[in-house]
């Protein structure tokens, strides 16, 4: 059936996933968060405004032009095997990324280590799979780390679930400033402290080696 003009200036969330090339409960999450605005109809189906995809697509381009691709962290683990600690860390400086995967490399212990470069890129990835514990900064392009955390917030049990640590330059007044964060999201100030998130990853690894069935 032929779409009307008023039509073609909106999609379906199905058809807002395949022109970002994007998971469908990745666009679940941005409109949940606000990231893309929509609205329902009578019919109680979402609609997506198709300028705000086109928009959100520029935002991404913009986010990651001027660099080169950020390449996905080596796993420093086998990953999807029960028991393991799946464990992403959002980093928009290179350096800092290699430096993540070092030193957690260097702990030996039980887990998935994947990254993402802003905010766009952790939830395209956690669209396909919600890791057990976000480690993030909170400025980075595109979309930052505040808009990050309210895209997962509320949207569903398993993002609920998922504990969130920031790691970040921003002093207490300064995040205030910004809105603030959940009050269970734990913030690190930088330097990145890697004794005490190794503490907390320690702590994390060994509940699920503690929980029923693992």
């Amino acid at each position: 059936m032929r779409k009307s003009a008023t039509n073609d200036d909106v999609l379906s969330t199905r058809e807002a996933a395949e022109r970002l090339g994007v998971a469908l409960r990745t666009v679940q999450l941005w409109v949940e968060g606000g990231v893309l605005p929509a609205w329902k109809t009578a019919g109680g189906h979402r609609r997506i405004s198709r300028l705000a995809v086109e928009r959100l697509i520029d935002e991404r381009t913009a986010a990651l032009s001027g660099t080169a691709p950020l390449p996905m962290l080596p796993v420093l683990a086998t990953p999807e095997i029960d028991g393991r600690l799946q464990v992403m860390v959002v980093e928009d400086e290179p350096e800092l990324l290699r430096l993540f995967t070092l030193v957690i490399g260097g702990w030996d212990l039980p887990l998935t280590l994947t990254s993402a470069g802003n905010g766009f890129e952790a939830l395209l990835q956690m669209g396909q799979h919600c890791p057990d514990l976000l480690v993030t900064d909170l400025n980075m392009p595109g979309m930052d780390g505040f808009k990050m955390i309210a895209a997962l917030r509320g949207v569903s049990p398993a993002f609920d679930s998922m504990e969130i640590v920031v790691v970040t330059a921003l002093s207490p007044e300064e995040i205030e400033r910004r809105g603030g964060l959940p009050a269970n999201v734990r913030v690190f100030h930088k330097p990145i402290p890697f004794d005490d998130l190794e503490t907390l990853v320690r702590s994390r690894i060994d509940g699920l080696a503690a929980a029923p069935g693992v």
